[in-house]
């Protein structure tokens, strides 16, 4: 037996300056994102949500475009309009994959695979200090649900080198800064595809075929005090980093 079409409750607020289109979107992927919408439940077509919702359908169909550009549906030809394979959606942000995970219902779990002082010339120039500092270089191996999703390494400067071990395996790396004090930061982030090393693949589990979502990342309190580099590999098929782009 076929499973029940996922309809989701929606409430749009019409006297609002955000676009219906807009609102029907960020509530149907709350909805996937929570879990009230499973991987695989066949999506309510956009006839049937424009007559309960009372939109246009051009309207639902831009919404559902937008959620099909996502990943987050999957159009199949002849039988409609499915939720797709669980997915980590990511807004850019400079908060901590592990709570972003934990937000998303998911189980992470982490693997520290390397936790000592280095000198690093690469990472000290990138957090503006000496070529010779000392940082806490730290490489861990991610999992959401048992499945490794990501490959992150990390240099922290002397200032943030008491993290231990022991609570990086239960906590994510941006909670323990907080409690050091680090508050706001700005970080310069940049995002590349390429192919996984040999240790990524054996890590990750994936074939050398399957691109990796490399992520460097540069990070600074307002003050101007360096917070941390990160060096991430993250599988392409299990990781989707969200933009939400305004017009100033």
């Amino acid at each position: 037996m076929a499973a029940p079409e996922a309809v989701v409750p929606v409430a749009l607020d019409r006297a609002s300056p955000v676009p219906l289109y807009f609102q029907l979107a960020e509530q149907l992927t709350t909805a996937i994102s929570d879990g009230s919408a499973q991987p695989g439940d066949p999506f309510e077509n956009e006839v049937a949500m424009s007559e309960r919702l009372g939109l246009s359908r051009p309207t639902v169909r831009r919404a559902i475009h937008h959620l099909v550009d996502q990943g987050l549906l999957v159009r199949r030809r002849g039988l409609g309009t499915f939720v797709a394979s669980r997915r980590v959606h990511r807004r850019v942000s400079k908060g901590s994959l592990y709570e972003d995970l934990e937000v998303q219902g998911r189980h992470p779990s982490t693997s520290v695979l390397r936790h000592e002082i280095e000198i690093n010339a690469r990472a000290a120039t990138a957090l503006d200090l000496d070529p010779d500092t000392e940082l806490l270089a730290i490489k861990r191996l991610r999992r959401a649900d048992g499945e490794p999703l990501a490959l992150m390494q990390n240099w922290l400067p002397p200032r943030h080198s008491r993290i231990s071990q022991e609570q990086l395996e239960k906590r994510g790396l941006y909670s323990m800064l907080r409690d050091q004090g680090v508050g706001s930061v700005v970080a310069h982030q940049s995002v590349a595809a390429r192919l996984p090393t040999g240790e990524e693949q054996k890590l990750l589990e994936i074939s050398s075929r399957l691109p990796v979502i490399a992520v460097t990342r540069t990070a600074f309190d307002p003050s101007g005090a360096p917070v941390e580099h990160a060096e991430h590999a993250y599988r392409s098929d299990g990781y989707t980093i969200d933009l939400v782009l305004e017009e100033s």
